[in-house]
């Protein structure tokens, strides 16, 4: 079958940003110029197309990443409308894994907010080229220079203006095109007809110099515009576009947008942008993997005709239909009830229906091209990260990393009759999202589950209750702790024996551990050498360590930041087995944590405090109160001030409350997870006796 669409004629665009910059309404505009939807939906009356869970509809946010396909001047656009909220950060670097371009949107009175500063290095990490759309321009306090000044200094990004606002807040009515010198107004409330116009004599001294200004910094990423510049020549706006779509792609540049989706105004020049200068599936590198048996490095070009290749990012258990896996097609097709490998999982796996995403509703296909975002039932072993692929031509597609759940409450079912249902819907919230985590507390029996905050944990109990039918009690938050050493320990050994009548078992293992960096989790090395333990048994002593890592000898929390060296042990030719070994470096773990004088580590939120001047010394105050470290201070537009710092979780709970009693109302703060740290003697002592 032919293409339906050219591959240089796809976008796999992001649209990403902070908490309430204006993502969703974006989406909706994009939605209705494209002619996909013939009104547009609205966040507050809970009626979007891309919000379409019931709990995202009461709340007003965006919890699940939704797949839609539009079409804009014969270009196909695949957009992942993602969530702001800093809880369901796994929805955002899942997407940004498999997207070619992004869309950041800016609130134009907040400039750079903290989740923006996250979505903005999540997408340095994976490379992806973005453009920038500073929103909501016809608010009080709007301010398209500052914003664009906050781009520069907090994301440390080349931000290049292709437009500038025509009037400000609520004067707010249009946009100057720099690059086509033309004006383009929107007069009617819906914004489907914007004019195009000359520009007026009174812009005109303006527009020269933003122009100018423009120009020089396009020129600059560009060797052949940079002759034409100091030589005066006029330079085209052909080769302005083509310059600038350059430099985007390569990450020199981002271009800036403006307008405000919820007025209907700078949206359709926004898709024009997407168009002109975000990468199509051709334009990014090819994809890297390594072989799963040799592990040497394959490169896959975007092509139909190249041997498949296809990246798990995401699982959804629709009510209805199944188990949805929704992937990215890099090389190669996909067909219907055709049969892939999972080089993951080593195994094989038969691709039921194709299905291509409409947010909640769906349209089968017959197949998914290189380039393609769509959606097949019927895997049973596939999860998140895992890759699809031709089983005559392996490749591993790097996986996608996830940080670690840092709030967990207690659950219980209310009837006896709920326990089951309560174990398999827990299951299956797992398996979709990968910062949820569930476990049994070994010591108490209780069935305790972790995320990344609690908004999170609360939606996620709601939708228990709500899809699959399951009455629970949820306890209190508590904060997930972890334990590690804070000193070296050489000759952590255990000889594990047990004779029975027959067989026996036999396992000497002897282990050297040493603090590790922050964050590295548990590395384990293996230095055995002349065979003194048979190598068939070394994964059973990894195992074993991992397993005794998974609660630690203070108060049970699980062990990390340590390098576990394997440097001696020993076997018995019939008694020594895979159990004994796992037993062996267990217990031998077990004593070494003991001996490094373990330590109690907390997490640490980033936290950003934003309010009026007046209030600046008590909000200090108070966070210095809960053993907060106070990073840096700065004015923004309003008389209103922001004040960064680190504060641990558990001193955050109840901070929404203090905060608005201490600024009548008028302060709000946002807060991300960013590392673990020591928990200081005093507190870790309070902390452990409470525990125990």
């Amino acid at each position: 079958m032919p293409r339906p669409m050219p591959l240089d004629r796809v976008r796999n665009i992001g649209i990403i940003a902070h908490i309430d910059a204006g993502k969703t309404t974006t989406t909706e505009r994009i939605l209705f110029y494209t002619g996909k939807t013939h009104r547009i939906g609205s966040v507050d009356e809970g009626t979007t197309v891309t919000d379409w869970m019931e709990q995202e509809r009461e709340r007003g946010i965006t919890i699940v990443s939704a797949a839609v396909t539009a079409e804009w001047n014969g270009t196909q656009i695949n957009i992942i409308d993602t969530p702001g909220h800093i809880d369901f950060t796994a929805e955002v670097q899942r997407s940004l894994r498999v997207l070619d371009g992004g869309v950041v949107i800016f609130d134009a009175v907040q400039g750079v907010e903290p989740q923006s500063e996250t979505v903005w290095r999540q997408a340095d990490r994976y490379g992806v080229p973005r453009i920038c759309f500073i929103n909501k321009m016809d608010r009080v306090g709007a301010s398209y220079e500052w914003s664009i000044e906050t781009i520069q200094s907090r994301l440390g990004a080349n931000p290049i203006a292709v437009q500038i606002p025509i009037g400000q807040e609520a004067d707010f009515k249009g946009v100057v095109d720099l690059i086509e010198q033309t004006v383009i107004l929107w007069e009617d409330d819906l914004g489907k007809e914007p004019l195009r116009m000359p520009i007026p004599d009174d812009l005109v001294e303006r527009v020269r110099a933003e122009r100018e200004r423009m120009v020089e910094q396009i020129a600059e990423l560009d060797d052949d515009l940079t002759v034409q510049y100091l030589e005066g020549e006029e330079i085209t706006p052909q080769d302005l576009k083509a310059a600038l779509r350059r430099a985007v792609i390569s990450g020199k540049a981002t271009a800036v947008f403006c307008g405000s989706s919820l007025r209907n105004k700078g949206v359709q020049p926004l898709l024009d942008g997407i168009v002109d200068y975000l990468p199509s599936p051709l334009d990014i590198p090819p994809v890297r993997g390594t072989h799963p048996r040799t592990g040497e490095v394959i490169e896959r070009q975007a092509r139909d005709d190249a041997p498949l290749s296809a990246l798990v990012f995401k699982i959804v258990a629709d009510p209805y239909m199944g188990r949805l896996a929704y992937l990215r097609v890099y090389s190669g097709k996909l067909a219907q009830a055709g049969t892939v490998y999972n080089s993951a999982k080593d195994k094989r796996e038969r691709i039921g229906r194709l299905l291509r995403m409409y947010a909640d509703r769906r349209e089968d296909i017959d197949e998914l091209c290189a380039g393609d975002i769509g959606a097949v039932l019927g895997l049973r072993d596939s999860f998140t990260g895992d890759t699809l692929c031709d089983a005559s031509h392996p490749i591993l597609l790097e996986t996608i990393t996830f940080p670690e759940p840092v709030i967990s409450v207690a659950i219980e079912p209310k009837t006896a009759a709920d326990q089951d249902k309560m174990a398999e819907a827990l299951r299956k919230l797992a398996e979709e999202d990968p910062t949820f985590r569930v476990r049994t507390d070994e010591e108490t029996g209780q069935t305790i589950i972790s995320g990344m905050g609690e908004l999170h944990l609360e939606v996620l109990v709601d939708r228990m209750l709500r899809e699959y039918r399951v009455q629970a009690r949820v306890g209190k938050p508590q904060v997930s702790y972890r334990e590690s050493i804070s000193v070296p320990v050489l000759g952590a050994e255990y000889r594990y024996i047990k004779q029975t009548g027959g067989r026996g078992m036999y396992g000497h293992v002897v282990l050297n551990l040493e603090p590790a960096e922050a964050g590295s989790g548990i590395h384990f090395i293996n230095e055995i050498k002349g065979g003194v333990i048979p190598a068939e048994f070394i994964p059973a002593v990894e195992k074993g360590v991992r397993e005794s890592a998974e609660s630690g000898v203070l108060a049970g929390y699980p062990v990390t930041d340590i390098i576990v060296t394997l440097v001696d042990g020993s076997y018995h030719e019939v008694d020594s087995n895979e159990m004994a070994f796992k037993m062996a470096a267990s217990l031998a773990f077990k004593n070494g944590v003991q001996r490094g004088e373990p330590i109690l580590q907390e997490p640490i939120m980033k936290v950003e405090v934003i309010m009026p001047e007046e209030y600046l010394g008590e909000i200090i105050g108070q966070l210095n109160a809960r053993r907060g470290e106070i990073l840096g201070m700065e004015p923004r537009p309003g008389n209103l001030h922001s004040v960064r710092a680190f504060v641990p979780l558990a001193e955050m709970f109840g901070y929404a409350t203090d905060l608005r009693s201490a600024t009548q109302g008028r302060g709000v703060f946002s807060m991300e997870f960013d590392h673990y740290a020591r928990v200081p003697e005093n507190v870790a002592r309070a902390i452990l006796d409470y525990v125990r």
